[in-house]
């Protein structure tokens, strides 16, 4: 039987006639313009793709895993602006892969679609693989247990170069507490850390997404940077590193298995 709560829709934004809104259950899960893979529209989305696009100098070829792939906003994305970069996407979910494949415009051949567990596709990777990491990783509306612990985030941790950058997007609501208990996982791995969201989710003033963005190697993340990116965004971000991520995250534990 076809149940509602399986049900996927891609359906044309009335604001934007190439926009592509992919629904699980009527909620908005991506989005895609047909004709222009450079446009986000969600917030978190162009968050992601800010601090992508300073991993490294413009235009150059990455080696990426998305951990998630909806409608393959980023991938497209990444294909646009880092021609050539080789990109292997891992979607749980068949049928997202196929409405996606039947409906939406063909993606590069250098971006590879697995369906797969992403925990189980990480741990099955090679060492030092991948210059990003990206997750956006949701069932029903929430962040599986097994890719939210130490031990998921040091098997991501093994798969980046030296350079690598991890990207995570965290759904979460005030006081914020799922956000800080990932902030404080990825800190035990990851010797670089830093918080990027809307100011007033900060302020404990609504709910939405964050991006968590870590790396392999002590001031690898150009923060300066992705602030001025964040601060630029037509919904003004924050960035919370060093002293300030201490005291934001301050009294939450590592997540660990079991």
């Amino acid at each position: 039987m076809d149940r509602a709560a399986d049900r996927l829709e891609l359906v044309t934004d009335p604001a934007r006639p190439t926009g592509r809104l992919l629904l699980a259950a009527g909620v908005e899960q991506s989005y895609v313009d047909t004709h222009d893979p450079r446009h986000l529209h969600f917030e978190y989305v162009r968050r992601m793709a800010a601090v992508a696009d300073l991993a490294a100098p413009a235009g150059t070829a990455l080696s990426v895993l998305h951990l998630g792939g909806g409608a393959l906003t980023l991938p497209r994305y990444l294909a646009a602006t880092r021609p050539g970069s080789a990109q292997l996407v891992i979607e749980r979910d068949p049928a997202v892969v196929e409405l996606v494949t039947r409906e939406l415009p063909a993606l590069p051949p250098e971006v590879r679609v697995r369906i797969d567990d992403a925990r189980a596709a990480v741990t099955a990777e090679s060492a030092a693989r991948y210059d990003l990491v990206l997750a956006d990783i949701y069932r029903a509306a929430r962040m599986p247990e097994h890719v939210r612990t130490v031990e998921f985030v040091a098997e991501v941790a093994r798969t980046l170069r030296p350079d690598g950058v991890y990207l995570v997007n965290v759904t979460d609501l005030p006081p914020l507490v799922a956000t800080r208990v990932h902030v404080a996982t990825l800190r035990a791995v990851f010797p670089d850390v830093c918080l990027i969201a809307d100011r007033r989710m900060l302020r404990g003033r609504r709910y939405g997404n964050l991006v968590i963005a870590a790396a392999a190697r002590p001031g690898r993340l150009p923060v300066a940077r992705i602030y001025a990116a964040a601060v630029r965004d037509q919904v003004p971000g924050n960035v919370l590193h060093g002293a300030a991520l201490d005291t934001f995250v301050a009294g939450a534990r590592p997540a660990n298995d079991g």
